[in-house]
């Protein structure tokens, strides 16, 4: 049996997105948007996927790798502010094996061309996983999925 262990870290990313902090603020808010981008590797397909976006609400994100493996992302919404702010709690987990439970903070504010998004997450790693570089790449992935959605929206306008 593996050791009970828990790592602590955070991180915090910053993306200057092409559009007004509304668009951006629906693109995490509305079930379909956030379906296209939220997937952190190439290659994954998702299995299933909710979003009851209030507070107190939930997001459940399954994806299978392409060996079968299935990845896990089950949240619960704390705190909405429209256009501003969302801070959620989750939990992931890979096969049978939970790997991590974080506090995650999404800020949106006026900047640039358009909005700066700032996305933080206190993570606590659970039993021997303490990928923290990983993580950061899976969570800027996603984020690189978002900014492209959304430019790809606005030169459709």
């Amino acid at each position: 049996m593996t050791a009970a262990t828990t790592v602590h870290t955070e991180f915090v990313i910053e993306r200057e997105l092409p559009a007004t902090p509304a668009r951006v603020f629906r693109a995490w808010t509305t079930p379909e948007a956030k379906r296209r981008w939220f997937v952190c590797h190439d290659g994954m397909v998702n299995t299933g996927y909710e979003l009851d976006f209030r507070p107190g609400g939930h997001e459940l994100n399954r994806v299978r790798r392409p060996d079968g493996v299935e990845h896990l992302f089950q949240a619960r919404f704390f705190d909405i502010v429209p256009d501003r702010r969302i801070i959620y709690g989750y939990h992931m987990q890979v096969g049978e094996q939970r790997l991590s439970v974080s506090l995650a903070t999404v800020e949106f504010e006026p900047g640039g061309a358009g909005t700066r998004l700032r996305f933080t997450e206190q993570v606590a790693f659970l039993d021997g996983y303490h990928d923290r570089e990983a993580r950061i790449r899976g969570t800027a992935e996603g984020l690189d999925r978002l900014a492209l959605l959304l430019h790809e929206a606005e030169r459709a306008h």
